[in-house]
């Protein structure tokens, strides 16, 4: 409840990469599994018993003749391994065939078994006897026991070997393939991507467009004595493009293009990392003209400086590596390196001086035509009605990265398609848009009246101050539909242009928009609920940056009160303080208690407005109760009307 969400969203990245090569299923598209083995050890063990076991016990040589003389055994199977005598013939009294199966051959009279012994005089008893006796040739049987012998646990310790080698290689663990490089390789004309299919970040563009025209006119450059650089390192927040623009670089110099993630490189297996970038730099040397893109770089190339651990660790040796590799290779053979971060503040210094990475490419979110931009070529497949202004949408998502804008764009379709319409319209997308903010309605959420109303003014309060203090972003809807995980309602602020400074009047706007929830529960209920905490961590947050990073405070102005990283290139205001300070104990004790001195005065000066703002506070609360939900344009008409 309470929770205002402003343009700040939650971020988006698109999942890239594959298997190095095409990975068919072994063994002719069958899929080995564990269960194959059991069923061939027991099929094997049945095998065995019905085919190769004998049901009748041996008897002595001399009690098997006994019964040949008695008359008892009427015909005898002579083999290498057993005389077996069984006590009646077939109705044709010829020798009948040799009977594998002990259970068919019981059925027409007892059997009698015995271990061979060289008598003579047995051959002499069965003519004397009348016996009909035979031999049989055990070829068959002899082959059976080759095939069951050897064979076939020849064949089940192949498949064992090859399940658990394609466990480990799943895992980076075969150890017949660790020193191998795991990068994905496209061939030469493979990658479709252009630049025409990056839209928002036309200045990086602008400096790859020098990489793509060496690649193609070396001799340009290398007739004047001029020098690519080595490597460019794109850096950027996460979801901006700097994996696509990498792949419309090498789409557009139609070479070869080696894709690699910086976590490939390590493994569990000291020296591999190392052994990859060679492996990986040797390929590359062998098909240049090629790009070399290794996404990630921050896994492996984080300063060496801030090692407490010590020593000389898997990921210093694979660090320490790429620096030797990339010092080792001529300019001018048509090699280059580009990378991406989204940490340059942990990156080591050797990586990023001249003769390395010379060049680093900022690649950040897009401003307003660059947002437009994206849009359009993500619509391209998508069915728009006519009414869609692609420009309005772009002006609701300002500080949208373009991983963002494309899932916008996904997410209007299917809420088309959710609506039974052919084509996408303007309200998918603002729906979409409040989806990505907000997060997902949950009509079936049960409420109280009294929290509905609570909920209500709440969010009133938030509107109304927004709507009265200057320089404040436009409302751009009052919801109590609760939403995500924990909001029972939201005020969806808008700003009209991309900002890129604000001034301390601006902030405590800010602060006082973040106020007014809260305040307008206490002047309306007489008391105060938990459903402000997100809001006043936000405030409190604003209040202390203005006192220890912007200098706005009375006693410490322009002194900046905490010290921070570098963050992206040129410093970034979204980066966290670090969690140390160079201040002592009596400064930090005046920050506290100018945080909330600060805070208690905002907070005063919104209550003084809400009660001014009284009639008005009660009718647009009322009007949310009974709609739920105020757009943009209702809620100027009730201000119009009620000023």
């Amino acid at each position: 409840m309470g929770e205002r969400k402003n343009n700040k969203h939650r971020g988006f990245k698109f999942p890239f990469g594959g298997p190095n090569l095409p990975n068919p299923k072994p063994f002719g598209g069958w899929k080995f599994s564990i269960i194959y083995i059991l069923i061939l050890v027991v099929g094997m063990s049945l095998f065995n018993y019905v085919f190769m076991n004998r049901v009748n016990p041996t008897i002595d040589f001399s009690e098997f003749k006994a019964k040949i003389a008695s008359g008892e055994i009427k015909r005898v199977e002579l083999t290498d391994a057993y005389f077996t005598g069984y006590t009646s013939l077939k109705p044709d009294s010829r020798p009948a065939p040799p009977i594998r199966n002990p259970y068919t051959a019981a059925v027409s009279g007892a059997v009698y078994r015995t271990v061979p012994i060289n008598d003579p005089e047995l051959i002499k008893l069965m003519d004397e006897k009348q016996v009909a006796y035979y031999a049989v040739s055990r070829e068959g049987s002899a082959i059976l026991n080759i095939i069951f012998s050897w064979v076939l646990p020849i064949a089940f310790f192949f498949f064992i070997w090859r399940f658990l080698m394609k466990r480990l290689g799943n895992m980076g663990g075969n150890v017949l393939s660790v020193g191998q490089n795991r990068a994905v390789i496209v061939a030469e004309g493979d990658i479709v991507t252009r630049f025409s299919d990056v839209a928002g970040v036309d200045e990086a563009k602008d400096e790859l467009v020098e990489v793509v025209d060496f690649l193609k006119n070396p001799k340009k450059y290398t007739d004047i004595g001029g020098k690519i650089p080595k490597g460019v390192l794109l850096v950027g927040p996460p979801g901006t493009g700097k994996t696509l623009l990498a792949r419309a670089v090498a789409g557009e110099a139609g070479v070869a293009f080696f894709r690699m993630s910086g976590a490939d490189f390590v493994e569990m297996f000291v020296g591999v990392g190392a052994a990859r970038v060679r492996d990986l730099f040797k390929q590359a040397r062998d098909k240049a003209p090629c790009i070399i893109f290794i996404d990630e770089l921050d896994a492996i190339g984080k300063s060496r400086i801030n090692n407490i651990a010590g020593g000389n660790d898997e990921r210093e040796q694979t660090l320490n590596q790429l620096l030797v590799e990339m010092d080792g290779f001529d300019a001018t053979s048509g090699l280059i390196i580009l990378a991406a971060t989204n940490r340059p503040d942990v990156l080591d210094p050797a990586l990023l001086r001249p003769g390395r990475f010379d060049r680093q490419v900022l690649v950040d979110r897009p401003d307003l035509k660059g947002r437009e931009a994206i849009l359009k070529i993500h619509s391209k497949t998508v069915k728009l009605s006519p009414q869609v202004d692609l420009d309005a949408i772009a002006r609701l998502t300002s500080g949208f990265v373009g991983a963002d804008l494309a899932n916008i764009v996904n997410e209007a379709a299917l809420l088309a398609v959710r609506g039974g319409r052919t084509v996408v319209i303007q309200k998918d997308f603002e729906e979409a848009i409040e989806k990505t903010v907000a997060g997902l309605q949950k009509k079936n959420r049960i409420i109280s009246e009294n929290e509905r109303r609570i909920v209500a003014f709440h969010e009133t309060g938030h509107a109304l101050i927004a709507a009265f203090t200057p320089g404040s972003d436009p409302v751009q809807k009052i919801s109590i539909v609760p939403r995500g995980f924990g909001a029972l309602g939201y005020t969806l602020q808008m700003p009209v242009e991309d900002r890129y400074l604000m001034t301390e009047e601006e902030l405590l706007g800010k602060i006082d928009v973040l106020l007014g929830g809260r305040a307008a529960e206490e002047f309306i209920f007489g008391k105060i609920s938990t459903g402000a905490a997100n809001d006043l961590t936000k405030a409190t947050d604003i209040a202390r940056r203005m006192i220890t990073d912007y200098g706005m405070s009375s006693r410490f102005k322009n002194v900046a009160l905490t010290q921070r990283g570098a963050g992206m290139l040129g410093g970034s205001q979204t980066q966290e303080p670090l969690l140390h300070r160079e201040y002592s104990e009596a400064t930090q004790q005046y920050i506290d208690e100018e945080i909330a001195h600060m805070v208690e005065k905002q907070y005063a000066r919104v209550k003084e407005r809400l009660a001014e703002k009284h009639s008005l506070l009660n009718t647009v609360a009322g009007l949310l109760l009974e709609k739920e939900s105020l757009d943009e344009k209702e809620f100027k008409d009730i201000l119009r009307i009620n000023a």
